[in-house]
């Protein structure tokens, strides 16, 4: 099992600079991933955000071996070709560290959809999910690229450089029991299952297991828990990435740092 930090960009870690240097301590400490949030705004009482593209490349500025990456886009809201070349671009900067982790959003996180005038009907926003992964997939391999889809065009492109080592890995967002976050996850590298007990985590592999020709094999199976918690239970069930979160709400930059500092619990 793999050891990570998901950290929301909100209010006290609303800095670029800030979070740079706990990826840094969280490197220097033996921690094997450092993710952050991806969102415009949050719920009340949260006041702030920063860009979770601009912390990543100043994480990377500072670090040689964590992964990176943001946990998760709201694709649906971005234009793929735009994320395409942000992240072959954070790629390189991180010498081919970085995960995509991608998923629908929530508009009930802090309206970023309604108030923004995106689209916030759950189908559409998935149809236009799918539809921009199928692009985005397609300009990250280099080679020339034609689509005309409902949603997104590409005529005859072709995006240079590639990611560093190729392929950057994609983990989908899913919550358990909804099935078809997991069917579009098992066509990728990872599923990143959120807000999950390790008693469903069995029912999980057996959704995407029976999706891929290989089953689970060669699959991140990444879940998440509070500082502390036992990796045991969650490794005996077949995860393959623990992911400590902090509450938005109450998190402090000395509380990050302490608990980056102890290093995980193996």
């Amino acid at each position: 099992m793999r050891f990570g930090v998901s950290l929301p960009i909100f209010d006290r870690l609303a800095d670029p600079v800030v979070l740079a240097e706990l990826a840094a301590v969280a490197e220097q400490a033996g921690w094997d991933g450092v993710f952050v949030w991806d969102h415009l705004q949050y719920r009340p009482p949260i006041t702030s955000a920063t860009d979770p593209w601009i912390a990543l490349a100043a994480m990377a500025a500072r670090t040689e071996r964590v992964l990176l990456g943001p946990m998760v886009t709201p694709l649906a809201r971005r234009r793929p070709q735009v994320v395409a070349r942000q992240l072959v671009a954070l790629d390189q900067l991180a010498r081919g560290r970085v995960i995509f982790g991608a998923g629908l959003g929530l508009d009930a996180s802090g309206e970023e959809f309604s108030r923004f005038g995106e689209p916030t009907n759950v189908r559409l926003r998935a149809e236009m999910f799918d539809e921009a992964l199928t692009v985005l997939g397609a300009l990250l391999t280099g080679e020339p690229v034609n689509h005309e889809g409902r949603h997104y065009a590409a005529s005859n492109v072709q995006f240079r450089p590639p990611p560093y080592r190729d392929r950057i890995p994609i983990w989908i967002a899913a919550r358990w029991p909804n099935r078809a976050p997991m069917r579009r996850a098992a066509r990728f590298d990872g599923v990143n299952v959120i807000d999950l007990g390790v008693e469903h985590l069995p029912a999980v592999l057996a959704t995407i297991g029976a999706e891929r020709p290989e089953g689970t094999a060669g699959f991140d199976v990444v879940v998440g828990a509070g500082p502390g918690a036992d990796p045991r239970p969650w490794a005996d069930a077949g995860a393959t990435w623990l992911l400590t979160g902090f509450d938005a709400f109450t998190v402090t930059v000395a509380g990050v740092e302490a608990v980056l500092r102890n290093g995980p619990r193996r």
